[in-house]
C-alpha cells in the first residue's frame, strides 16, 4: 500500500496490477504488456526470486525491482538480472533513484506512455500530464464544467437523468432542461476525445456517469492516502508532505456547488488534521522552525482553529520566541472576540498561562 501510494503520488508509472500471490501476478504478466515488476522477497506459493526467474522466462524485457527486508537477498537479486533492489522500510529518496534507474532504462519510445495524466480538483479544475505541465479545459458552458464535476464527484455511479436534472437546471421545464443535458454531454465527449476512451461519459437504463481509466484523481489519491493514520516516522514523513502537497487548495475552490460542500469540509478536515501530525512529529524532532512555518500556513484555512494556535504557541516556546508568542495569543484572543463573540477555551489560556 506504501509503495503504491508513493507511485501514484510520484505520477509517472501506470498500475496495471498488484498481487500478494505471485502465481496471480504471472497470470496478468502472460497476457500483458507490462514494462517493470516491483517483487516481494517474501511471498506465499512461491518467493520473489523464483517468481523473478519465471518472469525472465515469460519476457526477459520485463524490468524487475525486488523489495525486501533483508539486504542478503540483494547478491542473489543481481544474479537473475535483477534492475535493483530495495530494502524495507522504504526510504522516499532511495526510491526516487530506483525511480530514475528505470527511466533510464527504458527507451524514449516507450517511456511517453509511462506518463499519468491527473485531474485535479483541488483549487480549480485542470488537468495534469504527469510531467508538471497543467492544462485549463476550455469549457464550453459552465454547465458542462459542472456536468463534469458532478460525475466526477460521484466516483463511477449512475446517476439519473432526473437527479441530474433537478440538480443542474432545477428552475427550467423539464424537456427544455432535458435538451441542456444532452447537449452538455455531448460537449463534454467532444472535449475529453483526446484521451481515446480513458475518459469517457456512459449512458445505460437512462443514466449517466463518468469512467476515468488510468487517469488519476487527486481527491482519490489524497482520500487513499489518508485513510489511515499511520504514525509519522522518518521514513515516510516525505510521503506524506507529497500527499498534503495535493491539497492546493480547497475541494472545488471558488466554485459554487453546494453539492460539493460536504466532501469539501471532510477533506478540510482530513487536510487540517495531517498537516498537524506533521508538525507534531517536526516539533518533537527539532524541525520547529519548518512545523511553525507550516501552522501559520494551515492557520490561514481555519483561523478560529485552537488546536492550531495551541502548537503556535508550543512550537513558539520551544523555540524560546516569547515575544512572538504573546503576539500571537493576543491576535488570537482579538480575532475570536471581534469574530465570534467569545474567548478562547480554558485548555487554550492554560498552555498560554503555562508559557507565560
Amino acid at each position: 500500500m506504501y509503495l503504491e501510494m508513493m507511485l501514484l503520488t510520484d505520477g509517472r508509472f501506470q498500475i496495471e496490477g498488484k498481487y500478494t500471490s505471485a502465481k496471480a501476478g504471472l497470470e496478468h504478466l502472460a497476457g500483458s504488456r507490462v514494462d517493470v515488476v516491483f517483487l516481494d522477497v517474501e511471498m506465499p506459493e512461491m518467493n520473489g526470486l523464483e517468481a523473478g526467474e519465471h518472469i525472465q522466462q515469460l519476457n526477459n524485457d520485463i524490468r524487475i525491482v525486488y523489495v525486501t527486508a533483508y539486504s542478503d537477498y540483494a547478491i542473489e537479486a543481481f544474479e537473475i538480472h535483477a534492475l535493483d533492489y530495495i530494502l524495507k522500510p522504504i526510504d522516499p529518496d532511495r526510491l526516487a533513484k530506483t525511480l530514475h534507474y528505470i527511466e533510464r532504462s527504458i527507451p524514449v519510445r516507450e517511456v511517453k506512455s509511462f506518463g499519468n495524466w491527473r485531474v485535479r480538483c483541488f483549487g480549480h479544475i485542470s488537468f495534469d500530464d504527469g510531467a508538471g505541465n497543467e492544462r485549463q479545459l476550455k469549457w464550453k458552458t459552465v454547465k458542462a464544467q459542472e456536468l463534469f464535476a458532478y460525475l466526477l464527484h460521484h466516483r463511477e455511479r449512475w446517476i439519473s437523468k432526473d437527479i441530474l436534472l433537478e440538480t443542474l437546471w432545477p428552475d427550467y421545464p423539464k424537456d427544455k432542461a432535458l435538451t441542456y443535458l444532452h447537449t452538455t454531454v455531448s460537449q463534454i465527449r467532444k472535449l475529453v476525445k483526446e484521451w481515446q476512451g480513458q475518459i469517457s461519459v456512459e449512458y445505460a437504463l437512462d443514466s449517466y456517469r463518468l469512467v476515468m481509466d488510468g487517469i488519476l484523481w487527486d481527491v482519490s489519491e489524497f482520500e487513499q492516502a489518508t485513510d489511515k493514520e499511520s504514525a509519522i516516522t522518518e521514513q515516510n514523513r516525505f510521503f506524506y508532505e507529497n500527499i498534503i502537497a495535493l491539497y492546493r487548495g480547497d475541494y472545488l475552490e471558488g466554485y459554487d456547488y453546494p453539492w460539493a460542500e460536504t466532501l469539501r469540509s471532510n477533506l478540510l478536515e482530513r487536510y487540517l488534521n495531517h498537516v498537524m501530525r506533521i508538525a507534531i512529529y517536526e516539533m518533537e524532532h527539532g524541525y520547529q522552525r519548518k512545523a511553525l512555518e507550516r501552522l501559520h500556513l494551515v492557520q490561514q484555512k481555519a483561523p478560529y482553529s485552537e488546536e492550531i494556535c495551541r502548537l503556535v504557541l508550543t512550537n513558539y516556546a520551544q523555540l524560546g520566541d516569547y515575544a512572538s508568542l504573546n503576539r500571537h495569543y493576543e491576535a488570537f484572543v482579538k480575532l475570536l472576540d471581534t469574530d465570534l463573540g467569545i474567548e478562547p477555551s480554558q485548555e487554550t489560556t492554560s498552555i498560554y498561562n503555562q508559557y507565560v
